[in-house]
């Protein structure tokens, strides 16, 4: 999670002009008609021999309300990753039990989307709400924390996990005093081929200080052929992979009390590396198939 105040000098000029969006950035919006509206047209896409099929392992896991979720992040723009998270979760749950995945500002700036995102329950990343929703409003919470720089990796780097050296999120969860759930996701990103994340690219052109991204993308998808910068793509059928891990219980600290940066960092280590391990299972996983594939 960033502050939204950090670059992003196009989405504000946007803002200017045609207003700041009012939604994603109260969770009293969550609608639960809405998401069941949205699960509805996502069933038809979603699950076992569907276009997307879902193998979820590890939910058993989850403790009681209010988690931290904190998962990779694949899949490009159209986040195939997330949409398939979601489905699992309120198949699992229902919608009495919401969750509110952080989202980054670009997807939500304007009323349109801000408004119908904000009503199945996505939130603007920001330390400040995430902490409202776990303390205050007592509700679960998704954090991608390698946001653009995850979703954009290479495919070579596919199972690898890419933070990119971003801690907020292991400071809310303590600051909070609730258990962060590690999740490892796989299959989105192969959905399309990334050849690279250009974040040289995006340097040159300043591209953080307009929209607040670090990459620019190359990658072949469809309906585009080569693609560059980060578009949109029309994901291909994949089978999306989601592992569960064990809850990672923080430190404790006094209330008011900011976590140390030692305690973050510790706490960052050991989410990356359960995390990691479950790409690892996931990796393993896949090459097993592969070559028991190759051998019938």
């Amino acid at each position: 999670m960033t502050s939204t105040q950090e670059g992003g000098r196009l989405l504000q000029w946007l803002h200017r002009k045609a207003g700041a969006p009012d939604g994603a950035c109260d969770p009293g919006a969550y609608d639960p008609d809405a998401v069941m509206q949205v699960l509805r047209f996502a069933g038809r896409f979603f699950g076992p021999g569907h276009y997307f099929d879902l193998d979820v392992r590890g939910m058993e896991h989850v403790p009681e309300t209010p988690v931290m979720v904190v998962s990779n992040h694949s899949g490009g723009t159209s986040i195939p990753d997330v949409w398939g998270f979601a489905f699992a979760w309120y198949q699992r749950f229902g919608t009495a039990r919401p969750i509110h995945p952080m989202a980054h500002e670009i997807i939500l700036s304007t009323r349109v989307t801000a408004r119908f995102f904000g009503r199945i329950g996505v939130l603007r990343a920001g330390r400040g709400v995430a902490k409202e929703v776990l303390t205050h409003w007592r509700r679960d919470l998704l954090v991608m924390p390698g946001g653009d720089v995850d979703t954009w990796r290479p495919y070579r780097d596919r199972y690898r996990v890419q933070f990119g050296g971003r801690t907020g999120y292991a400071r809310t969860a303590i600051s909070a005093g609730v258990p962060i759930v590690p999740v490892a996701n796989a299959g989105a990103h192969e959905t399309l081929f990334v050849l690279t994340d250009g974040r040289e690219l995006a340097r040159r052109i300043r591209l953080r200080e307009l929209t607040r991204a670090n990459v620019f993308p190359i990658a072949l998808s469809l309906p585009w052929g080569l693609s560059i910068g980060p578009w949109p793509h029309l994901p291909i059928p994949a089978r999306l992979r989601y592992r569960f891990g064990r809850p990672i219980v923080p430190p404790t600290v006094a209330p008011g009390e900011e976590p140390s940066d030692h305690v973050v960092l510790e706490v960052d280590a050991a989410v990356r590396a359960s995390v990691q391990a479950l790409l690892d299972d996931l990796r393993r996983e896949a090459e097993e198939t592969a070559a028991w594939r190759k051998a019938s």
